[in-house]
């Protein structure tokens, strides 16, 4: 029942497997709510770790932690596993198990910095328009071509106060800036700060190579990040995922069709990725799916129903697992007419009929058989579980992450000397410029006063030397505002 080069699901008239070679073909599982997607996901999460690839998935409501603990014996599952004839067979065990959350509560914090998520992804993330987004291009491309560094929220808002200051020059050679999208943009960073944004920006920034571990035994660490929080921003955890899912794309070496895949990457909740996304996003999602897979990369998207996911997307999807659908109402029954268009077909039954009449943990499987040929659609007895059904409790959660390999590695906020700071200083040494060529023709206009010797300093020097002061102060208790609330916050 179990073999080694590939992952057992279930059972319909025969073991229905996803065969490691192809776990790279990417995949979809679907199902409404409550009819056990979460489980085919820990179920799918445990066989790759089991085979030495890492995974990453979003823990939308905190059931999936259990893969961390070892599973308990519940007689519905022993009888789901002696149902299906895994019996013997059937152990349990947990999976290494990395935790991450973006706000630093749960797991380790997890970041990038505003350089690397790119103009395109944080257009998206902050809702703007195709005027705004184009301004926030003209941002960046400033910020290359001045050598500004953007690691966190308050290095943009610097910047776009310098391209505002800059209008006229900057519209000359990079196009229109308009004082009307400078502050649509800050107002849309205000909500992403209130919104909890603000965590995501800066460094340590998250190492690709952290979510590709495996553990002394060989088996693949599988990333958890914690999104129940997250999920209050829909779109800040969409754009998120999708930021990942390219980088794995930017920064993974070609390996052609590997024997198992390097990572495999899920999508829970996919239709928040695609929900009002412009055609280009959705052109890019569809390349960067369409290409990563040379890159040894699987990406499985988890959602209730095949209609979330553009058919240009879904047609990169190869492994299939679909859960129960309800047809209530006309939307619904086409809904299900799609999903049942997406199998190979079964002589044995109707696959529309039967989406309908699935119970909780059975599902309509087809995956990739010799020579990538989808099989036959199957009825199938989802596998049980081997780690814990079910969310650990908090005090397990902190043990593992205290004894994680990553503990202590992204913690810490580091604040490097950025664009805030360069601008800052930019300001500070205008005004003084200012300021000493002010004084300075006001004493050439005093030179032919009488002057007295004196140890005392000038009007001029005095006022200089007040106005450094004020200045440096003033910088200084920015950032010291600016690194105290980060910290705060972080906690």
């Amino acid at each position: 029942m179990l073999v080694d080069d590939k992952i057992y699901l279930g059972t319909s008239t025969r073991p229905e497997y996803l065969s490691l070679r192809y776990g790279n073909r990417h995949g979809l599982v679907t199902g409404a709510t409550g009819t056990g997607k979460t489980v085919t996901l820990q179920i799918l999460a445990e066989g790759f770790s089991r085979a030495g690839v890492p995974v990453f998935c979003a823990d939308i409501k905190g059931d999936l932690s259990g893969i961390a603990a070892v599973g308990e014996h519940k007689d519905f599952l022993t009888k789901r596993a002696n149902d299906i004839g895994l019996g013997e067979e059937y152990t349990f065990s947990k999976s290494p198990t990395i935790f991450w959350d973006l706000f630093g509560r749960q797991g380790h914090p997890i970041r990038t910095t505003v350089s690397e998520m790119g103009a395109l992804l944080l257009a998206r993330m902050l809702e703007l328009n195709d005027t705004q987004e184009g301004v926030l291009n003209i941002a960046f491309k400033l910020a290359d071509d001045e050598g500004l560094l953007l690691l966190d929220l308050k290095d943009l808002r610097a910047l776009l106060v310098e391209v505002q200051q800059r209008a006229s020059e900057i519209s000359a050679t990079y196009g229109n800036v308009s004082t009307a999208s400078i502050g649509a943009i800050q107002r849309a960073l205000l909500v992403l700060e209130q919104q909890g944004g603000e965590h995501f920006f800066g460094e340590h920034a998250l190492e690709i190579a952290d979510l590709m571990r495996t553990d002394t035994d060989g088996r693949g660490y599988v990333s958890v990040l914690a999104a129940d929080e997250l999920m209050r921003a829909p779109r800040l955890y969409a754009t998120f995922l999708l930021w990942l899912m390219s980088e794995l794309f930017e920064e993974l070496p070609e390996v052609g069709d590997p024997a198992k895949p390097k990572i495999v990457f899920f999508f829970d909740e996919a239709h928040l990725l695609f929900d009002d996304a412009p055609k280009a996003l959705i052109d890019k999602v569809e390349q960067v799916v369409r290409l990563v897979r040379s890159k040894g990369v699987g990406v499985y998207f988890v959602t209730q129903n095949p209609v979330d996911v553009p058919e240009s997307v879904l047609a990169q999807l190869s492994n299939r697992v679909q859960h129960a659908l309800r047809a209530y109402t006309p939307r619904e029954q086409k809904a299900v007419k799609v999903a049942a268009d997406t199998f190979r077909a079964n002589p044995e039954f109707s696959t529309a009929e039967v989406i309908t009449q699935l119970g909780t943990g059975e599902a309509l499987v087809s995956t990739l058989e010799e020579k990538g040929i989808p099989s036959m659609v199957g009825r199938t007895m989802i596998r049980p579980p081997a780690g814990r059904l079910g969310p650990i409790l908090p005090e397990e959660r902190r043990a593992i992450i205290a004894n994680s390999p990553l503990a202590g590695r992204y913690d810490a906020v580091v604040d490097r000397d950025s664009a805030f700071e360069t601008l800052a200083r930019k300001t500070r040494d205008k005004q003084l410029a200012e300021e000493r060529q002010r004084l300075q023709d006001a004493e050439r206009k005093a030179e032919d006063r009488p002057r007295r010797t004196s140890t005392r300093q000038s009007p001029a020097e005095a006022a200089m030397n007040s106005l450094a002061r004020t200045v440096a102060n003033r910088l200084g208790s920015a950032l010291v505002r600016g690194i105290l609330g980060s910290l705060k916050r972080g906690r």
